[in-house]
């Protein structure tokens, strides 16, 4: 019977962990709680607190909502949503990650320095990211959102910029950012730039690459609407071909595993530990069945 080894740095990171907490403490007090977008992009997770009581809204929800309770997720909010809540008497919670905070607050002081009015706000992000619209309202609408470095064709290079990133992008892709933008500035053109990435998060496809690559097969566990757990499937399935991306245990496939003899499971930051304990105990009873 092949071992399975559930990798232990996956799931959720802080700011996940922390949403989640605040969200069962409210419900757990009684009463009806909303939660601005998916509070995490996984439909298990979600559903398991819509069981609880959580409801998902939208920001077109929000506007018509009077007295209510409202958490932020992770992700973080624009002003705009903060207003919204103000006018409608709308009790916000507010679990916005303290990394996603912080960098928040830079780019609204980098926004509003009169002296720098002429400088570019570019961030280096995934565009309609609820992070990135968070950000982007920092600046009144104004910052240039870049993808890849196609995205900086619309960087105007004989003007100050100043760059960041979304906290969950990958270092290598921030640091040829960087040097792409070095290149096409005019001389004499200021150029500044705020590594602004989670260190949990950047840390992982690395530590992912290594457990991949110790195993026969790779099953990677993420929600379908988790950018996150698309880039890290990338990493395992990059050293390891027999890497199979599911959302839950109904996707597992008998035939992936014949032979192996070590099995790994691994996910996103947005990946449930639970749900990721579920594959293991199915792929338990595979292996038992076959045997």
């Amino acid at each position: 019977m092949p071992s399975i080894e559930i990798d232990s740095q996956s799931g959720f990171c802080f700011g996940v962990v922390t949403a989640i907490r605040k969200a069962e403490e409210e419900l757990a007090r009684g009463g009806t709680l909303y939660c601005l977008g998916d509070i995490v992009h996984n439909s298990d997770e979600v559903e398991r607190l819509r069981k609880k009581g959580l409801e998902t809204i939208t920001h077109d929800d929000l506007e018509s909502l009077k007295g209510v309770k409202v958490l932020l997720r992770a992700h973080g909010e624009p002003p705009q949503t903060y207003d919204v809540a103000r006018r409608n008497n709308i009790d916000i919670i507010d679990a916005t990650c303290p990394v996603v905070l912080r960098l928040q607050q830079r780019i609204k002081a980098q926004y509003d320095n009169s002296a720098a009015a002429d400088t570019q706000i570019v961030i280096y992000g995934k565009l309609g990211h609820a992070e990135v619209n968070g950000l982007v309202g920092q600046t009144n609408g104004t910052a240039i959102v870049v993808e890849n470095l196609d995205g900086l064709s619309q960087i105007d290079f004989s003007r100050s910029v100043a760059l960041y990133s979304q906290t969950t992008k990958s270092l290598e892709g921030f640091n040829a950012m960087i040097e792409e933008i070095k290149r096409r500035m005019k001389p004499g053109v200021s150029f500044s730039y705020a590594d602004t990435i989670c260190r949990q998060v950047a840390s992982r496809g690395e530590h992912l690459r290594d457990f991949a690559a110790g195993k026969d097969v790779v099953v990677f566990v993420a929600g379908t609407k988790s950018s996150n757990g698309r880039v890290l499937y990338g990493h395992c399935k990059d050293v390891n071909p027999h890497t199979y991306l599911i959302s839950n245990e109904s996707e597992l496939r008998r035939e992936w595993f014949v032979g192996a003899e070590t099995i790994g499971v691994c996910g996103a930051t947005s990946t449930p530990r639970w749900l990721m304990e579920r594959v293991r105990d199915i792929l338990m009873s595979l292996q038992t069945s076959d045997s």
